[in-house]
């Protein structure tokens, strides 16, 4: 016969992090209820992730300036990526750890004034 007995403080706290999840999410949609702050507008109810509205047919394509957003967004968020390991072994790494950086660091500021100046990141 298993003991099941030493499951016992998983299941107790399973059930509070489900009972206190569950009022994170209804408690505030009771009392914006409740108290008339619920008051849904055209202006909340429109598309905000995009910038702009859904499509009528799925394959029209994007505009070409999402795509160049994203990928710069993909570039920088690997730059940053790399910058915390390089700070932390700086020390072991010396000079020539610190000049590759400053190279590394120099090239993505030259990619940046070059999608800058090509208006990469202007939205309309």
């Amino acid at each position: 016969m298993v003991d099941l007995s030493q499951y016992l403080p998983i299941l107790i706290f399973l059930g509070i992090a489900l009972g206190l999840s569950a009022l994170f999410v209804f408690l505030p949609m009771g009392v914006s209820r409740l108290t008339g702050t619920h008051n849904p507008t055209a202006d909340k109810l429109s598309e905000y992730e995009c910038g702009f509205p859904a499509f009528e047919d799925p394959r029209e394509p994007f505009d070409v300036r999402f795509y160049l957003v994203a990928i710069l967004f993909i570039i920088f968020d690997l730059e940053a990526a790399f910058l915390f390991p390089w700070a932390v072994s700086l020390d072991l790494t010396g000079w020539p750890g610190w000049i590759t950086m400053m190279v590394f660091l120099g090239e993505l500021a030259i990619g940046l004034a070059y999608a800058w100046k090509k208006g990469a990141l202007e939205w309309d």
